[in-house]
């Protein structure tokens, strides 16, 4: 397997597939499980944002959401578990892309949900899957590392109540954060859960000009087991020239991520 830039393997052949049977196939060998350990916090936060801003139906913009994996885990009630069993079981196997479409819009219209999702990616296959399948809402395409937001991009991410990420965080910088921030008439909440090698110092900063306080939330969870040795060396190596010492976890094979919460200060809030 070939190692991008940061020492991880380079998945991105996943992403341009038509359908998530692929990106479910390849990640269920390597134990991929971030969004499972994702989902009750981001869960947690919308409920608390519900219920202190009495917005009913939050929106929540997933950045680099891929094929819908988090708003399918949240909207569909459902565990990484099922949705690979979902996805590479036989029945799956057997339906072309017009067929599991259909099954997972059933799928999700069989279950009740009071939160709108937008996803934001650069894969256009990706998102056309996670739109039409109902994980998602509204889709965004755009790569906002390269380019700043067109009007009607702009638009919809004005209209964010959270913005969560699992993983993209280092791949993306603080340029993409604040070109999701700027737009929006009030300040998302924030909840970004960042490989540790990567450094969430850059964000948290450039947030803070904007009136954010950033918690970084104790805890180290697992996103994936590393794809080879090489990687896992990498990683480890890479983590060392930051001034960290290898988790426990990542010693046993584990490639992880850490928990940060940006939210407005309550007194920036309101005197905007």
């Amino acid at each position: 397997m070939l190692l991008d830039a940061t020492g991880k393997v380079s998945l991105d052949h996943l992403y341009s597939e038509s359908d998530p049977r692929p990106y479910f196939g390849t990640l269920r060998e390597l134990d991929y499980q971030l969004p499972q350990w994702a989902k009750p916090h981001f869960a947690e936060l919308i409920e608390e944002y519900r219920e202190e801003r009495q917005v009913p139906a939050p929106t929540v913009v997933d950045l680099g959401c891929s094929y819908g994996v988090n708003a399918a885990l949240y909207r569909c009630d459902t565990t990484m578990d099922e949705l690979y069993d979902h996805y590479t079981g036989q029945e799956a196997a057997g339906l072309d892309h017009a067929g599991l479409i259909d099954r997972d819009r059933n799928l999700v219209q069989s279950h009740d949900d009071d939160v709108r999702f937008i996803g934001l990616d650069v894969s256009a296959p990706a998102l056309e899957y996670a739109h039409a399948a109902g994980f998602i809402d509204d889709a965004i395409h755009a790569d906002l590392e390269q380019h700043e937001p067109t009007a009607d991009q702009r638009a919809l991410l004005a209209e964010a109540d959270l913005v969560v990420s699992t993983g993209c965080i280092g791949y993306v910088t603080e340029r993409t954060i604040l070109r999701i921030a700027e737009p929006a008439g009030r300040r998302p909440w924030m909840a970004h859960f960042v490989l540790r090698m990567f450094s969430y110092e850059p964000v948290a900063t450039s947030l803070a000009e904007l009136g954010y306080d950033t918690i970084d939330v104790p805890g180290m969870f697992k996103q994936r087991r590393f794809a080879s040795e090489q990687e896992q060396e990498q990683i480890l190596n890479a983590l060392r020239a930051t001034g960290m010492e290898p988790h426990e976890l990542e010693t046993e094979g584990w490639l992880c991520a850490q928990l940060h919460l940006s939210r407005p200060d309550t007194k920036e809030e309101h005197e905007q």
